[in-house]
């Protein structure tokens, strides 16, 4: 524990008695006296209040119990990066044998490996990354839960690292992430329970691949305090990146219908190919991005975009919230007037779809028309259709007609989706084969 405050204290990781938590207030709190750090919990039961006393309103949390004070000395701001390797690694600075120079072996594990000397490392920062200097085949390097809050640029080490574990810590500023961009060969980087809220990589602007982080292609990032959708945004940046966990973000909540914030997800980034530990399907991305399009085709209009291309251009402003909308209307077109979605109130009534069910290949079998909810799945559907067929599920083949796209055909071929997932909207035709 420590008894003095950084100076940027204010939205620093904190742990304390084993919670961690994010500083939102340094000040004092009448009428009693002294300094105390107004902290928001990440398990809001640790906390007594949403940040007020006495009828003041000292910090907000976003639970009503998830906030209190606490004292400094209390508090465990944690240390910075390269003292955290020195720690879990084993290096001491003060030892002779590195002072003068002499070369000395580290065993790790049942390996041992050749240790250089220490002499032309001056600053105490750099002695810290001796250690790394010492494994130039270092490939994987686990420092979770070591209360770092503050990251340091590895020069001229860790080049073939591949896996960095940095979870469990109090690296707050998506900022410093940039100090370890340059790390060539960095495939997966664990960053969950961080207290995260904001990445952005502002070497390029957007419908550009960053120079930073080259090599990455997972990153996991659950367990952060990520809300806006402009983070996602940045994540398309990435050029390699293929896999995300963003699970447990309050981001993941900005919908009631968890289905449509995947889509989204997976619109917006377009070389995902995993998210949230679910592969992604070709036919499960052409299906977001379709109706992405369609989702956001009206506020593009509305911001100067147009059907015509020679027309169409919308706002900085919207470019910047939807930076992948153009480049999905040159794949897909621009959506049509009967594709543009409104947004509607999220209600039973507006889930249910009202659906014919045909049968090409029967003319004799009479239409059918059914009311069911968007989040059905095609097992159910198939379900319904035999006890209305007497045809075994396993026999079913369907597809769709839309309603405003006649004579185009889409199969429905995975039967844990729900139709919502293939865009399936009120009026459209259900065709039934066997």
């Amino acid at each position: 524990m420590t008894t003095s405050i950084p100076p940027d204290a204010v939205g620093r990781r904190i742990l304390c008695n084993g919670d961690y938590g994010t500083v939102l207030y340094v000040g004092s709190v009448p009428p009693t006296t002294g300094i105390w750090l107004g902290v928001e919990w990440d398990n809001h039961q640790r906390g007594k209040h949403n940040g007020s006393h006495e009828g003041i309103q000292y910090f907000k949390c976003r639970h009503p119990t998830g906030g209190s004070f606490v004292r400094p000395n209390k508090a465990n701001f944690g240390v910075d990066f390269l003292s955290a390797v020195r720690e879990k690694y084993g290096l001491n600075e003060n030892e002779q044998d590195a002072e003068n120079g002499t070369e000395i072996s580290i065993v790790i594990g049942r390996k041992t490996v050749e240790n250089i000397g220490f002499d032309s490392i001056k600053q105490k920062q750099k002695q810290a990354l001796a250690c790394a200097v010492s494994w130039p085949a270092l490939e994987e390097l686990y420092i979770e839960s070591n209360d770092i809050s503050h990251l340091e640029r590895p020069v001229d080490v860790l080049h073939n690292l591949k896996w960095l574990d940095l979870s469990n810590n109090c690296l707050t500023d998506g900022n410093q992430l940039h100090l370890i961009a340059d790390l060539p060969r960095l495939e997966r980087l664990i960053l969950s329970n961080n207290g995260i809220s904001s990445i952005n990589f502002p070497d390029v602007g957007f419908g550009y691949k960053t120079a930073m982080f080259p090599s990455l292609t997972h990153l996991i990032l659950k367990g952060n305090r990520i809300s806006e959708w402009s983070v996602i945004n940045e994540l398309d940046k990435l050029p390699k990146l293929q896999s995300l966990d963003c699970r447990n973000n309050p981001l993941m909540d900005t919908d009631k219908n968890k289905e449509t914030v995947k889509q989204l997800l997976i619109a917006k980034i377009g070389q995902l190919k995993f998210l949230n530990k679910s592969q992604i399907f070709p036919v499960e991305r052409k299906g977001a991005e379709l109706d992405y399009r369609k989702k956001y085709g009206l506020e593009c209009l509305k911001a100067g975009g147009n059907q015509d291309p020679s027309k169409n251009n919308p706002s900085e402003e919207f470019i910047a919230a939807h930076p992948r909308f153009q480049l999905l209307c040159e794949k897909y077109g621009f959506p049509e007037d009967g594709e543009l979605k409104k947004e509607q109130p999220f209600s039973l009534k507006n889930q249910l779809l009202k659906l014919t069910f045909t049968c090409p290949d029967k003319p004799e079998q009479k239409p059918i028309e059914k009311k069911l909810p968007d989040s059905m799945t095609v097992q159910k559907v198939k379900g319904l259709l035999y006890r209305l067929l007497k045809i075994p599920g396993s026999e079913l083949k369907l597809s769709y007609e839309s309603s405003k796209m006649k004579g185009k055909e889409f199969e429905l071929d995975n039967d844990l989706k729900p139709l919502q997932f293939y865009s399936v909207e009120n009026g459209d035709c259900i065709l039934v084969r066997w």
